[in-house]
């Protein structure tokens, strides 16, 4: 799923260190108070990265319920953003799109929080 990201209409990556021990609702009231983000839009994946560049969450809310993702990368590690200052269009080509995380996505449709 986080390899061939069809299906969304927007990323939101959160920079900086993300405690990974949240849950769904510890990641839903960073999304909702810390970001001033709604977290019951669907359609939206929320990506958060904590100290250890290799672990990855995600949420998303399908509707019904939220779907929380998990991937521990098997080799090394992302260079996850850690400020909104040191992000561009190509910066997040070279962070996702060497093998990592995401294809096949527009740049249009991610916004870094």
């Amino acid at each position: 799923m986080l390899n061939d990201a069809v299906g969304f209409e927007k990323f939101f990556i959160a920079t900086g260190y993300t405690d990974l021990r949240r849950g769904i609702d510890g990641l839903a009231s960073t999304i909702k108070f810390q970001f001033d983000l709604d977290p019951f839009q669907k359609h939206i994946l929320f990506l958060f990265c904590g100290k250890r560049t290799d672990r990855i969450k995600g949420l998303v809310w399908e509707g019904d319920g939220f779907l929380l993702l998990y991937k521990r990368l098997n080799i090394g590690g992302s260079s996850w953003p850690r400020n909104v200052i040191n992000i561009d269009k190509s910066g997040f080509s070279y962070i996702f799109f060497d093998g990592i995380i995401l294809q096949n996505v527009d740049y249009n449709t991610v916004i870094i929080i």
